[in-house]
């Protein structure tokens, strides 16, 4: 069997990929970051779906973070930092979930979310740092004792342990590792045998990968395995981690996509001013996720004007000159 064909077999839509491995209540990780590389067309597609009671954990992420949130799909959220940049320091429906009590929260260190991360991916169940000693995150906790005793939740925020290789008293934190039950990345490009390549900054996508159970690529581009085998220090996972594919151009909009397009402008400022004011957010959804039936109805909603401003320049990764206000 070729891998052309291998991958073949697990090319589908996005419907598909949703139906067939994300679930109500499962632990799910985004990929990206704040305004880069979230995977949005997925992210529409489960809100669309009704998907509901999901313990999201993630890195830092933005958009894709906050329209889960705001559209009601979320139970519980494990995160170091919540932002769109300019667009929303914190968050918008983020923070309101917080402040009104919808959202079980807990928060980590950057650091030590992408440690958490790591011990998955190793399979290791918890993994020692210095980083937080000293820090109210290492006091203050988010998840009450009911919460703690869910599964896929740690039974306590830290443990504290003396170094055993040190004669001297040494109090070393240790962070949970994290697993979760489906992980969703958006990357440029993916090979005819499955390889999946990210461009640009992965941040913690990869652990996310390896740490999960399954893992769902979204991806710009399909290219022939002679140009997939060219650098390959560049590539990013192989085929085995990857349970489903699919092929969504511009598929991380109105988020970035390095060396294809830069994030939206006009839309995360549209996203900002309706997502300020509950009945406007709802208007939002209405227009923009529940009223589209496709990721190409999308696009087209878009409008191919704003695609060819967001475009990227070869060479750069982003649109220069664009107008970011």
């Amino acid at each position: 069997m070729t891998g052309c064909s291998e991958i073949a077999e697990r090319l589908i839509s996005l419907d598909e990929a949703v139906e067939e491995v994300i679930f109500d209540g499962c632990q799910l990780a985004i990929g990206g970051f704040t305004v880069t590389r979230n995977p949005m067309a997925l992210i529409y597609t489960i809100i669309r779906r009704g998907i509901k009671d999901l313990h999201l954990v993630c890195h830092s992420n933005g958009q894709g973070m906050d329209i889960l949130v705001g559209a009601g799909c979320v139970k519980r959220l494990e995160i170091a930092y919540g932002g769109n940049g300019r667009y929303a320091p914190t968050c918008i429906r983020f923070r309101r979930a917080v402040e009104t009590g919808k959202l079980e929260f807990e928060d980590y260190s950057n650091y030590q979310m992408a440690l958490r991360f790591l011990a998955g991916s190793l399979s290791i169940p918890f993994i020692p740092t210095r980083t937080g000693l000293g820090s109210d995150l290492m006091e203050l906790e988010g998840f009450s004792s009911e919460v703690r005793r869910e599964e896929k939740v740690a039974s306590s925020k830290y443990a504290r342990v003396d170094n055993p290789f040190s004669a001297e008293k040494e109090e070393v934190p240790l962070l949970p590792a994290l697993n979760p039950d489906v992980a969703l990345i958006h990357a440029q490009y993916v090979g005819e045998d499955g390889t999946v390549r990210i461009k640009g900054l992965t941040f913690a996508d990869l652990e996310q990968a390896k740490a999960a159970d399954k893992v769902i690529v979204t991806f710009e581009e399909l290219v022939p395995r002679s140009f997939i085998r060219q650098d390959p220090d560049q590539n990013s996972l192989a085929a085995f981690f990857v349970d489903a594919y699919v092929k969504v151009p511009y598929g991380s909009h109105p988020t970035a996509c390095f060396n294809y397009y830069d994030y939206d402008p006009a839309h995360l400022n549209l996203y900002r001013h309706m997502a300020e004011d509950d009945d406007r957010f709802q208007e939002y959804l209405g227009e923009w996720v529940y009223g589209v039936e496709s990721h190409e109805e999308y696009l087209r909603k878009v409008g191919i004007d704003m695609l060819l401003k967001i475009k990227a320049s070869p060479g750069i990764g982003y649109a220069p000159g664009l107008d970011r206000k």
